[in-house]
């Protein structure tokens, strides 16, 4: 297999493909409009976005891609998708039909995290959990660069579990699209945090930074959730390293105040993992995705 990478990040909206040189150095990049409401025009656009790339650089390279949702375990389809059209694809098979050569597709935020274990904030790191906390939340595992995914495909998949420790007020919690109540995501996403604080999350920091008190609260109640919430993941995990990714990510005052505030829930007399911000920013999914063929 070419030593030369193509990471592609399928999104609901938009499509990106980048192009990896043997030292991991970027040499071309592409964005295209997702045909979300298609499955066959999406199939074909990624075929088409590779193909071009290639071209451009008068190279074949190896393909992965990152997609919202997983490839079942004991379908060989896609699931849990929310790019619906994805639902029930054998994805990675008819992209590997169409561009010639085996296509490896992990979850979104599987690449995420291999993007910043492989030469990202937690590069040489042996177990890294890399979360996304954007219009959902998410979360993916690396070990050694490589994804973590589970016999269930589900490996990370931090958002549909519940909110852990909830106080009264936070029982039973906002129904999800899951089918169930007071998940993760529901107390975490951006727009989770919109809702709670009636602005987005720069303006509450603008706010909370000039004394108002009502800002303050509401990043300080979301600063608590999402400190409790790592902290189960410290204790079943215990990473080498956290990676915030997504939108909220941004949020300076989160590598501050959240090792304060797990230290509570953590079940050790001290907790040394580290909290930090991604190195490659909005580019760590399709880095991620171009990393899943390795390093060698």
């Amino acid at each position: 297999m070419s030593s030369w990478r193509i990471g592609v990040d399928l999104g609901g909206t938009k499509t990106e493909a980048i192009l990896l040189d043997p030292a991991g150095t970027e040499i071309a990049r592409e964005r295209i409009a997702t045909p979300s409401f298609d499955y066959d025009q999406i199939v074909a656009a990624i075929g088409a976005l590779v193909v071009g790339i290639e071209h451009q650089a008068g190279v074949t390279a190896s393909v992965g891609v990152g997609t919202p949702g997983a490839i079942s375990a004991a379908t060989g389809r896609l699931k849990n998708s929310n790019t619906e059209v994805l639902n029930g694809k054998p994805l990675d098979q008819d992209l590997a039909r169409v561009l010639g050569r085996p296509v490896r597709l992990q979850n979104d935020a599987n690449c995420f995290a291999v993007s910043e274990a492989v030469d990202g904030a937690a590069a040489g790191k042996a177990v890294v959990f890399g979360v996304i906390l954007g219009t959902g939340v998410g979360g993916g595992v690396a070990i050694n660069g490589a994804p973590h995914r589970g016999p269930n495909s589900i490996g990370g998949e931090w958002g549909h579990n519940p909110l852990p420790w909830p106080a009264d007020d936070e029982r039973p919690g906002p129904a999800c699209y899951c089918g169930r109540s007071g998940c993760i995501e529901r107390f975490l996403s951006g727009p989770a945090l919109a809702r709670d604080g009636g602005a987005t999350a720069p303006e509450l920091v603008r706010l909370a930074d000039a004394g108002d008190a009502a800002a303050t609260r509401v990043l300080e109640r979301y600063e608590h959730r999402l400190a409790r919430s790592l902290a189960t993941v410290i204790n079943i995990l215990d990473p080498d390293a956290i990676v915030l990714g997504g939108g909220l990510s941004q949020l300076a005052r989160l590598y501050t105040n959240l090792p304060r505030l797990w230290q509570a829930y953590v079940f050790s007399d001290r907790c040394d993992t580290p909290l930090l911000p991604p190195r490659h920013g909005d580019s760590s999914g399709v880095r991620g995705a171009a990393w899943l063929w390795g390093k060698t």
